[in-house]
Formats: C-alpha cells, sequence, structure tokens
C-alpha cells in the first residue's frame, strides 16, 4: 500500500490528497513537519521539501512527479475519474496549468502565506521564525488578485478550468486557494466566477478531509468550511 508523506498545510500536499481523493482511493498518510529536516526524512527526498509518495519501496518526491506516477500507474483504469487527459492537447493543457499553480501560483502566493503566517510559528529565531513579513505578505496578497482573475477568465470559457472534464489543474488550483482562504487572504468578492467555481471543487467529497485540517491556535474564516462560501 502507499504512504503519502504530507504536511497539511503544503498546498502541493493537498494537491496530492485531492488527487487521490477524486480517483477514489485513500493511502496510508505519515504526517510531516518538514522544517524539523529529521534525518530519515531527508533520506526519502533530500529537498526536505513534501509531498512524498512511498510504493514499493520507491520514494516518489514531489506534487507534479507524483501526478504523473499516478497517471502512469492508475490512469487507465480510472475511466471516468482520470485527472489528465488521453489526447495529447488536453494532456499539455493539464500540465501546464498544473505547473501554472503548483510553481508560479506557489512562488508568487501561497509558498509566501504559508511560511510567513504558519511556518514562521513554529521556528525558533536562530532558523527564521518570529514574526510575519509583511511585505512578503502584501506581495501575496497583490499577487494573488491577478491569479484569481486568470482563473475566473479559465473558468468562464470552460466548463473546468482545463477543458470539460475536472483535471490535475482544477485541484492544483483548488489545493493553493485552499490554504490561501484558510488565512483569510483570498478576495473572492473581486471575482465571481473563480468564486463560483471553487465552491463546486470544494462541495466534492475529496475536499471534506481538506476542510477539517486545523492550525493550533488559528482558528480559519467562518466561511472556509462553508460549501457555498
Amino acid at each position: 500500500m502507499a504512504t503519502l508523506h504530507h504536511y497539511a498545510f503544503c498546498p502541493h500536499s493537498r494537491f496530492v490528497r485531492l488527487s487521490f481523493g477524486e480517483m477514489g482511493m485513500q493511502p496510508r498518510t505519515a504526517e510531516e513537519r518538514p522544517w524539523e529536516r529529521e534525518e530519515r526524512f531527508l533520506l526519502l527526498n533530500p529537498s526536505g521539501a513534501t509531498p512524498i509518495l512511498v510504493e514499493n519501496e520507491v520514494a516518489v518526491p514531489g506534487a507534479n512527479l507524483i501526478a504523473e506516477y499516478l497517471d502512469e500507474t492508475r490512469g487507465l483504469g480510472l475511466a471516468a475519474r482520470r485527472l489528465l487527459p488521453a489526447d495529447m492537447a488536453g494532456r499539455i493543457e493539464v500540465r501546464r496549468l498544473t505547473e501554472w499553480f503548483n510553481g508560479k501560483f506557489f512562488d508568487e502566493v501561497s509558498g509566501h502565506l504559508v511560511n510567513e503566517k504558519i511556518v514562521k510559528r513554529f521556528l525558533p529565531a536562530a532558523r527564521g521564525g518570529g514574526s510575519p513579513d509583511m511585505i512578503a505578505i502584501r506581495a501575496a496578497r497583490s499577487n494573488i488578485r491577478y491569479h484569481l482573475r486568470y482563473i475566473g477568465h479559465l473558468a468562464g470559457h470552460r466548463n473546468w478550468l482545463a477543458g470539460d472534464s475536472l483535471t490535475y489543474a482544477d485541484l492544483a488550483a483548488a489545493a493553493h486557494l485552499s490554504c490561501a482562504d484558510y488565512l483569510g487572504d483570498v478576495p473572492w468578492d473581486e471575482d465571481p466566477t473563480a468564486r463560483d467555481w471553487y465552491a463546486r471543487v470544494k462541495s466534492r467529497p475529496s475536499f471534506r478531509p481538506i476542510l477539517i485540517d486545523r492550525v493550533p491556535g488559528m482558528a480559519p474564516p467562518e466561511t472556509y468550511a462553508d460549501l457555498d462560501l
């Protein structure tokens, strides 16, 4: 059985958890605190980043690589639940958008918010812990606006972000937005189309375990777990 090493508020980990959920599968999970850089964890992935999927004594590191691995090992048997289309053009578009959210959105928005507002709470001052860097947070809050507009543009012209069916692209976008949403940093009123798309994804059964996650001593906004947003 596969084991997913993850951190609950790592958006890349959430993406993989959502992917498993949409596939109707449930791996074993081991929650990590990657900032502690434990030796046994670094042996699985020297970069010290989550998520890592371990199956058949092979460690698969990183969200995008895990997504490809899941499609290669399970995709053909998933029928309508497959998250990467069979046609080449569709696969390219899903991969492009998945990389956009797991790469660009993380680098410009969710990575800053999670690090400044959550991870720093658990780090000693000598390792960068302490008060959030408000410059980084303001940059993330500014950047999220154009990402939200892009999501609204895609959702306004397609049934789902990459086309007619729900794919990895939707799950990647929703995973990163869910972390920002927990922290109260998504200006939903600025793009109703993006908000309605997120509400559709958020209402799926695969999202329920995500909405249960909590940071000790930090409650989310009241609308975080509201399926109607």
